[in-house]
């Protein structure tokens, strides 16, 4: 499936054209597209190849999968790997999907899955319509910042749960230590996937302030400033949901120690006043002569003895807390 979109001295001139017409369409002045592709096939990016003059090393990165997010230039164009995150699944797990693009003097052609609607761009494009003027890199900049407002809301999520998790520890009421484990173990799995995947995207936006794009004009930088603080921003709150994490997991793990040592000291102080009963009974069932042998007198002894010392070791017990 592949849309199509061109710009004509800064307003909308054409859509759903064949991507045979890209070239001829550039040619002109004053005119830029944006070509989107959902899951395409070689074919169609050789196509692309020759309309726009890609470099073969752009087209074959392009055709396979798992690329680590990158600005790579070439001599006529960029080629430029991002990661949209669709958030977190109802397991806790992170939804990410790979958008590729290549940028040109006069075009921008992104490819991407299914999952990836491509109305989200067009309509943050819409919104901002008045920076058409700036061409190419007013179709770059709808693009980063729709990734990274969706990475944004992802961190928020993220740290709602972090508080959930820490509300569960204190507030609430632990729901289990395996539970509180395998959550946030998966929400540092996905703070992990966050730094390997949208974090690098800093770098890229960098490259582009930096003068790597030199089609980024004065009047549009700022808006790229503005999606390069957000990243870093994003990048900074990782490793602070990280540190996060990990305190919950070292504090889950000190609670659960605590519990267990008052699990000894009651097993131990119960224990103990069990045991003074069972020597004083067992003294009174030695084979030898003893005052109170063979008489009540004898079994009253042992039972006052068995009482009083349980009743003062079980006070003695309650009192440190041991009970």
């Amino acid at each position: 499936m592949v849309l199509t979109r061109a710009w004509r001295n800064g307003s909308a001139a054409e859509r759903d054209f064949p991507v045979d017409r890209v070239s001829d369409l550039v040619a002109e002045d004053g005119t830029f597209v944006w070509v989107d592709f959902t899951d395409p096939q070689a074919s169609d990016l050789e196509h692309v190849e020759e309309e726009l003059g890609i470099h073969a090393l752009a087209i074959e990165d392009a055709v396979e999968r798992g690329q680590r997010p990158k600005l790579d230039r070439y001599r006529d164009s960029l080629f430029l790997v991002v990661y949209d995150v669709g958030g977190l699944d109802h397991d806790g797990d992170l939804v990410t999907h790979e958008v590729k693009a290549f940028v040109t003097a006069h075009a921008l052609v992104t490819m991407h899955g299914a999952d990836v609607d491509p109305d989200v761009v067009e309509r943050r494009l819409r919104s901002n319509a008045d920076l058409a003027d700036h061409g190419v890199p007013w179709l770059v900049w709808g693009l980063l910042d729709a990734v990274t407002d969706h990475a944004t809301s992802t961190i928020e999520d993220i740290e709602r749960r972090i508080d959930d998790l820490e509300d569960d520890l204190f507030e609430r009421g632990n729901p289990g230590e395996k539970q509180i484990q395998r959550r946030s173990f998966r929400l540092r799995k996905a703070l992990g996937v966050l730094r390997r995947q949208v974090v690098p995207t800093r770098d890229s936006v960098a490259s582009l302030l930096h003068g790597d794009a030199e089609t980024v004009s004065d009047g549009i930088r700022p808006y790229f400033r503005d999606v390069e603080d957000h990243l870093v921003s994003i990048a900074d709150s990782v490793d602070q949901l990280r540190d996060a994490v990990s305190s919950v997991l070292d504090t889950n793990l000190n609670l659960a120690s605590n519990r267990q040592n008052v699990v000894m000291k009651k097993v131990t102080s119960w224990a103990a006043i069990i045991a003074v009963p069972t020597a004083i009974t067992g003294a009174f069932g030695m084979n030898v002569e003893f005052p109170g042998e063979g008489h009540w007198s004898g079994l009253y002894a042992a039972v006052v003895l068995a009482s009083a010392s349980s009743l003062l070791l079980y006070r003695s017990f309650k009192r440190r807390d041991w009970l």
